[in-house]
This record gives C-alpha cells, sequence and structure tokens, in this order.
C-alpha cells in the first residue's frame, strides 16, 4: 500500500479550491449562493478525534506488544490494514472538502463580507478547512503508527539486494 503524499493532497486542495472558486462566482451571478452547513466543522472535526483515537490506541497496543508486557492484546494485521485505509480516504476527501469550502470561502471574503449572514458562512468556511487540515495530520498520525520498518531483504530492492547483484 503507498503512503500518503502531500503534494497529492496539496494538489487536490488547490483544484478544488480553483473550481469551487470559480463555481462560486459562477452560481452567484444567476441566483444566490447555497450556504456552508454549520454541521460541516463539526464532521470534520470528529473525524480527526476518530482518527486520532485509533492511532493513539494502536500505538499503545503496538508498544505493549513490543515491549512484551503480560496480557498485551496484539494488533490484527487487517484492522491495521483497514485503519490505514480509512485514514488514507479521509485524508483525500478531508483535502477535496477543504478545496471546496476554502475556494467558496475565498469568493464569500472577497465579494460579501459586508453582509453578515455570509461574513457568517465565510467562518464556517475557514473553520471546515481548519478541521479538514486537522484530518489531514491525523491521518499521517496514524499511517506513522502502523508504518512496518523497512525489509530490505522481502522486495529486492534493498541495499542487500544492489549488493548481491
Amino acid at each position: 500500500m503507498k503512503q500518503l503524499r502531500i503534494g497529492v493532497l496539496v494538489g487536490l486542495f488547490a483544484v478544488a479550491g480553483v473550481v469551487s472558486w470559480a463555481g462560486a462566482r459562477l452560481w452567484d451571478t444567476f441566483g444566490s449562493l447555497p450556504s456552508v452547513p454549520v454541521a460541516a466543522p463539526i464532521v470534520l472535526a470528529l473525524i480527526a478525534v476518530v482518527l486520532a483515537a485509533t492511532a493513539l490506541s494502536l500505538r499503545s497496543r503496538l508498544r505493549a506488544q513490543r515491549e512484551r508486557q503480560p496480557g498485551a492484546k496484539g494488533v490484527d494485521p487487517m484492522v491495521a490494514a483497514r485503519a490505514v485505509v480509512f485514514g488514507q480516504a479521509s485524508a483525500l476527501v478531508a483535502a477535496l472538502v477543504a478545496g471546496m469550502y476554502g475556494g467558496a470561502g475565498v469568493f464569500l471574503v472577497m465579494e460579501q463580507l459586508d453582509v453578515p449572514a455570509r461574513r457568517d458562512q465565510a467562518i464556517y468556511a475557514g473553520a471546515s478547512v481548519l478541521a479538514a487540515a486537522g484530518v489531514v495530520a491525523a491521518a499521517f498520525f496514524l499511517e506513522r503508527v502502523l508504518k512496518l520498518p523497512e525489509d530490505d531483504d522481502n522486495d529486492g530492492n534493498g541495499p542487500s539486494a544492489t549488493a548481491r547483484a
């Protein structure tokens, strides 16, 4: 499984932000821009908390297993794989959502900040971007916790493989 790459996430964020900003401008010319839901930053923050709690739980279980503590519960490889997939998927979706709300928030700040309702929408959009950044950070932490040590002999691409050639 490939690791998350910050460049991919930044690219998704940027593309979604530009498309969202342009879409918000276009939508506003034809009618009223839809509002940013209040629940958006809350849901993203909850996902970040779940990812961080999963990472902390698995880290403590792995540490107990590594130190051979009596009664230590091991980590099932499928549970670890599912947690990593959940973290990666959450990070990708969070990058897209952050770009979407970021673009809409930039439009609101540039065009309609004098309207109190739109000012609140800009605040919700900014909070959503911050919560999405928390999801990405928690996903990177989870991935770091569950990263396996390098095994140069099995893949044939490590330093020992070049020494044999």
